[in-house]
């Protein structure tokens, strides 16, 4: 949207000229059931260090009625412009604003959205503001390090509830909820959650008789399927995990969390006042790993209660902190809490997280985990897998280099110093020092202000009988992905060196050596004189960030037995290994499929199970010979199909494969099974075809050509919720016609009037991987349009349709040209430079692939 970026010199020139002590905010939501716009009524009290001076304060608004400062009536129309208000001749010391305005309910996530639900065709608000959206709602300091005290007071339909960052107060005869005011936090984190949800309360009884009232909320049409007692289970098991290890109790007066509908995100840290997308209220059978993943953004959000609203940053530089720390510490809560059903949290980490962060690292918009954030722009792109994987990753390096005990000591004591208030990174690194006795200086120059990925080779030399002469570890620093900033460098790695033997057909661990590695070759004199191990891993247990490989009898070893490790740490990052090495064209994709056949059966670990489904699916897809793809999805999807029917009964293996199998059927006699299984004249014992299961099916059978326009209606008769709307429209989008592409094209970029979750399931159906040549027409109207959307489109939208869009599929050097052709002559912004530029990456290495498995064929 022109006109709402703000630099970072604009923010440091404000936050030196002032200080922010209060916000009233009154607003009028009698009227949200309607839609519209809605009264807003912002008073705020500042001072200023200098008389005379100039600023301004923020505020996306449709129309302003009213400004006053200091007790003068400003001219709107001659200080209202470009999403700011113009403030001259401030008072040195206290100054008080009041600005009265109408602003914009919302269908896009941000700002104050309004939703539907179609079963009790009530309205849902709540807000989303991070990173620059308060201001949508009520005119602000839209900077994180201008702390203040917020006291909202909210007229609301009768029978609604207002939840807020303060404690809800008793439901008011005269529809007029009036909350406290909150302790000193960022406007980002502000949140008011309006409508007539369904509510389960609770507390958390803590030590020294502290108790913290407990809230979870979803719509009535959703409750049925809260199961509100694990939800607060884990979030019990954060609190008692979080208060020792951080030694400061919860900072906030209660602890709300919000299921709301058509969330962008997975959830927001607002102070006290948690929203979550619900998708999270599970409507049908899921895996433990969905469950896992759920409680992971729960702890996530708490931990932010602490690190980011209790301590904020002073600027968006140190997002990546914000976001590293939470990352890796509810995953260490997970891991290590007592209780926690989730031990093996490491495992998912390296499965999902890191990979992840690898390949975000190995875009062209790779840039150092302390990123140069000099505007708004910028940050908006910026909530990428290096922000949160990589960071966490290094942060996971970080506590092995120092000691766990040494990082949360330091960690207690920037807590204590830094209440309430805003700081750097120095500040944080400052205290680990102090901790742990290290100089961090060199670690954080290598590791935070530096780009890309370093590999780890062993290198072994052994005797006629098989015992090890010499071992060393190899680093390596590839070349960044051409137009990266920045040069490769070599880092000190924290890492365990794991030797494993076949014993009764099993990969066990009989040594672990952990040592510092640095430079370029590091010797490992400790294994020389021992017998050569069956499997030697690098990185073992995942201390540290760099991708592994594996020397040859390690690799052959693993390739025959990777479903054998008994445990599933080392199983993981063995398959991220192969998944990698896919990736980057050393290992052919059509032996990747094969490595994932051979050891998937052996595979426990759903999370694990899963993510091989999607690479298996991605690497067959995009990166096999085109020459051999239709060979490779044959043999995949006979296997989905076999590990299904065998699959131990209502089991979640069984269920995943289901789903396996419904994503890529596609002989007549696979499709005409599944559609039995939809209508329910074939089974498959323990198999229950629920809500969800049924429109995985059906989309597939739409994109096929198998059903139409009738079946989607009719599913969407038996399932006449918010998300079976999306879904139908996932459906319709999906239907094997230009007909229905052109019209779903039209709903998204040609039209504006899609809600945020709608257009991203209409993109999602538009986007089928057997339909290349049906969508090849839409690469010209791609690069016709994208910036044209891009320029009038709210930030959130622009982006799914930026990314989404992307002609992804059309993997050719025809793509690339016409890419490149588009970055040189259309000017781009920053932000929309940075997506296209990922996305051609994606192409590019499809391309790369493709020729590595072309080669391996041997023709």
């Amino acid at each position: 949207m022109p006109g709402t970026n703000l630099t970072r010199e604009e923010a440091q020139q404000r936050a030196k000229l002032l200080t922010v002590d209060s916000y009233e905010i009154e607003l009028d939501l009698s009227g949200a059931q309607e839609g519209g716009t809605y009264p807003s009524v912002t008073t705020v009290r500042f001072e200023s260090a200098e008389a005379g001076a100039e600023t301004f304060i923020d505020l996306v608004a449709p129309a302003v009625h009213e400004v006053v400062l200091n007790g003068k009536s400003l001219d709107v129309a001659s200080v209202f412009r470009d999403s700011r208000i113009a403030l001259a001749h401030l008072a040195a010391g206290a100054n008080e604003l009041r600005v009265v305005a109408d602003c914009a309910y919302t269908n896009t996530g941000e700002g104050l959205h309004r939703f539907v639900d179609p079963v009790d065709e009530q309205a849902y608000l709540y807000t989303q503001f991070e990173v620059p959206d308060s201001r949508r709602v009520f005119a602000s300091f839209e900077q994180p390090d201008l702390k203040a005290t917020f006291r909202f007071t909210v007229t609301a339909p009768a029978g609604w509830t207002v939840i807020s960052n303060s404690p809800t107060p008793a439901a008011p005869a005269d529809n007029v909820w009036r909350f406290e005011p909150t302790p000193r936090i960022s406007t980002y984190i502000t949140a008011l959650i309006v409508g007539p949800y369904h509510a389960v309360h609770s507390s958390y009884e803590g030590a020294d008789g502290q108790s913290v009232p407990l809230g979870i909320y979803c719509r009535p049409s959703l409750a049925e399927f809260l199961d509100a007692d694990a939800i607060f289970d884990v979030t019990r098991q954060g609190f008692t995990w979080f208060q020792e290890k951080f030694a400061y109790d919860y900072p906030f007066a209660k602890y709300d969390q919000l299921f709301v509908p058509e969330f962008n995100a997975g959830a927001m840290e607002n102070a006290g006042a948690v929203t979550i997308r619900d998708q999270y209220v599970f409507r049908s059978k899921v895996t433990d790993a969905a469950y896992e993943t759920r409680a992971e953004t729960i702890l996530h959000e708490l931990a932010h209660m602490w690190f980011g609203d209790l301590v904020t940053m002073e600027w968006w530089n140190d997002l990546w902190l914000n976001e590293s720390f939470a990352t890796y510490t509810s995953i260490a809560c997970q891991a290590y809490a007592e209780g926690s059903k989730w031990p093996h949290a490491w495992t998912s980490f390296a499965n999902s997280m890191k990979t992840w962060a690898y390949r975000q690292d190995q875009l062209p918009s790779t840039h150092p985990i302390m990123a140069d954030i000099r505007d708004l722009d910028d940050v908006l792109v910026n909530f990428d897998g290096i922000t949160y994987a990589k960071g966490a990753s290094v942060l996971k390096q970080l506590v092995a280099y120092v000691g766990q005990d040494a990082f949360f000591k330091g960690v207690q004591a920037y807590f204590k110093a830094h209440a309430f208030g805003n700081t750097r990174l120095s500040d944080l690194l400052g205290a680990l020092e102090e901790t742990s006795g290290r100089d961090l200086t060199a670690w954080s120059k290598a590791w935070l202000e530096t780009a890309g990925i370093n590999i780890l080779r062993p290198e072994i030399e052994t005797d006629v009988s098989g015992a090890i002469t010499a071992f060393a570890v190899r680093q390596e620093a590839p070349a960044l992905p051409a137009g990266a900033k920045g040069e490769p460098v070599l880092r000190p790695h924290r890492i365990a060196v794991g030797l494993y033997d076949l014993a009764d057909g099993k990969l066990v661990r009989t040594d672990r050596i952990e040592l510092d590695i640095d430079g370029g070759l590091t010797a490992v004199p400790e294994l020389t004189g021992r017998t050569r191990p069956a499997v030697v891993l690098l990185n073992d247990d995942d201390l540290s960030y760099a991708k592994v490989r594996l020397d040859e009898v390690s690799l052959a070893n693993v390739t025959a037995h990777l479903g054998d490790f008994t445990e599933s740490l080392p199983r993981a990052l063995c398959w991220a290994s192969a998944w990698d090495m896919t990736r980057d064209g050393e290992l052919a994709t059509r032996d990747y499929l094969a490595l994932v056949l051979s050891g998937i059966g052996k595979e426990s670990d759903i999370g694990v199970v899963q993510s091989l489904h999607r690479q298996v699916k991605l690497a067959v897809e995009l990166y096999a010979d085109p020459a051999w793809r239709d060979q490779g999805l044959a043999l995949w999807t006979e296997a989905t199909l076999e590990h299904l029917r065998a699959a131990e009964p209502g089991s979640d293996h069984q269920l995943a494969w289901a789903r396996a199998f419904a994503a890529t059927a596609r002989t007549e006699e696979q499709l005409t099974y599944l559609a039995a299984l939809l209508d329910g004249s074939a089974e498959v014992k323990g198999l229950a075809v629920d809500t969800e299961l049924r429109w995985a099916f059906l989309e597939r059978l739409v994109a096929t050509g198998v059903a139409d326009e009738p079946a989607i209606a009719a599913e969407l008769e038996r399932d006449k919720t918010a998300a079976g709307e999306r879904h139908a429209a996932t459906a319709r989008a999906a239907r094997p016609t230009a007909e229905a592409k052109a019209e779903a094209w039209a709903s998204v970029v040609e039209g504006d009037s899609l809600p945020n979750a709608v257009q991203e399931a209409v993109i999602g159906g538009f986007v089928q991987i057997d339909q290349r040549e049906l969508l090849a027409p839409y690469t010209a109207k791609y690069f016709a349009a994208v910036k044209e959307v891009w320029e009038t489109r709210s930030h959130e939208i622009a982006q799914q349709i930026a990314v989404g869009l992307y002609p992804s599929l059309q993997v050719s050097a025809e793509t690339l040209a016409e890419t490149d052709a588009w970055l040189a002559s259309a000017e781009p912004n920053a932000a929309l430079r940075r997506l296209v530029s990922e996305s051609r990456a994606g192409v590019e290495r499809a391309l790369k692939a493709q020729a590595a498995d072309a080669a391996a064929s041997g023709s």
